[in-house]
């Protein structure tokens, strides 16, 4: 149930973002967005950093299978934020989805200590 809260609490903090807020500048938070290789293609993801490191984590689009690898997306994203990190176990019968999903991660994470 409390995952289900932090979840919902997110999608909440998402949309306030997706109405044209990309730096919330005053609290040190900066969304930044990544992209991998999943099994059928591209996965994009954002990701909301801040002083605490990430913050949020948004799948914004995929092509892979919704069932299995949206699935194992979902799965890890609760994972990475809570370890704050990417080095995190795949998703056994996912494993292009999950590299590719961790990799759109590290892609935004690497924008964020470029940025200036």
């Amino acid at each position: 149930m409390h995952q289900r809260f932090l979840r919902m609490l997110l999608v909440g903090w998402w949309a306030v973002m997706a109405l044209g807020c990309v730096s919330t500048g005053t609290t040190g938070q900066e969304l930044y967005e990544g992209v991998g290789e999943g099994y059928r293609g591209p996965i994009r993801v954002s990701v909301v950093v801040g002083s605490g490191g990430m913050l949020g984590i948004e799948i914004i689009s995929h092509e892979d299978d919704a069932l299995v690898g949206g699935t194992a997306m979902e799965e890890l994203l609760d994972a990475v934020l809570a370890a704050n990190s990417t080095d995190v176990d795949g998703i056994s019968g996912a494993t292009e989805s999950s590299a590719g999903f961790l990799a759109a991660i590290d892609d935004a994470l690497r924008k964020a200590q470029t940025a200036p």
